[in-house]
């Protein structure tokens, strides 16, 4: 049997950024705390855990006080940092930077609708393609004082306003298809005086591994992929290998790994979502072999 590790698949660059800074203060024996999981995998979290690392919600980080707290990648609302403020505890902010340039160019669009309107709430939609609840969905809705409207899918935008001016952003691992999609929707139904705007701000970095893992997928009897089940990024990635090749496993852990998959299967290819470790992979590969099939 022959096993190929997809070499594109693997942390982006904002989770090994984030995973790096943690890394570098727990080898100094520091307590560091981590606010909401640093990635979605459940396994890296559970060795940095090990290492000291401690994961925390927006209710514990209300009792702390004169910590060290780290931001991940996904990125914060501003009332984050002020609570950080209040508590005088050290932020070591490893927000992606394409994150926090995207939040940065939300909140000029709404302080901007705010100059240009006598009231306070700006008279222009602010739209977010992203999934609601997601951390940097959060974080970008923030930049709003939560006024932007969240559209997880194409059949949401119909509930926009398309009387009024439209502002157009994506969560930076959205499907750059469907929002191309919704651009054509609006473009197509934008009332005459209205303006309408979109910015791609969709990550190239992970958009162009849809292409490849659908490449990678068509060249496998069977594909196996590794990412915790939190995982946004991962739900995409995945959905498109079943898409190429039905005979597509997704597993967090390798001991989920069933023997039944590999009978008859002459390669298998293994990848991942940016979340899923490099160091995963390859114990999903050595789980193989041992089963001996």
């Amino acid at each position: 049997m022959v096993i190929e590790i997809d070499e594109g698949s693997g942390f982006c660059f904002g989770v090994t950024t984030a995973i790096k800074k943690a890394e570098e203060e727990l080898a100094q024996g520091k307590t560091l705390y981590c606010l909401g999981d640093i990635v979605h995998n459940g396994m890296e979290c559970e060795r940095l855990r090990e290492m000291g690392l401690i994961t925390i919600n927006h209710d514990d980080m209300r009792q702390l006080h004169n910590v060290k707290v780290l931001l991940r990648a996904h990125g914060e609302p501003p009332e984050t940092y002020e609570l950080a403020r209040k508590n005088n505890i050290e932020i070591i902010d490893a927000t992606c930077p394409v994150v926090l340039q995207l939040q940065k160019r939300i909140k000029a669009q709404y302080d901007s609708s705010l100059i240009n309107t006598p009231s306070d709430a700006p008279s222009a939609q602010i739209v977010i393609f992203g999934k609601k609840g997601h951390a940097e969905v959060l974080g970008l809705i923030g930049q709003t004082e939560s006024k932007a409207i969240v559209i997880e899918n194409f059949d949401e935008v119909m509930k926009l306003d398309f009387t009024r001016d439209i502002y157009l952003y994506s969560q930076t691992t959205k499907s750059l298809d469907e929002f191309h999609r919704i651009i054509d929707y609006i473009q197509s139904h934008i009332a005459d005086g209205a303006t309408f705007k979109s910015f791609d701000t969709i990550c190239r970095s992970v958009a162009n591994r849809m292409p490849n893992i659908s490449s990678f997928a068509t060249k496998h009897d069977m594909i196996l992929f590794v990412c915790g089940r939190k995982s946004s990024n991962g739900k995409v990635l995945f959905n498109e290998c079943l898409r190429v090749n039905p005979n597509s496993h997704l597993v967090e852990d390798p001991c989920e790994i069933q023997t039944s998959w590999l009978e008859g299967i002459q390669t298998v290819g293994i990848c991942g979502a940016t979340s899923t470790p490099r160091w995963l992979m390859e114990q999903c590969r050595d789980a193989i072999l041992a089963k001996g099939v």
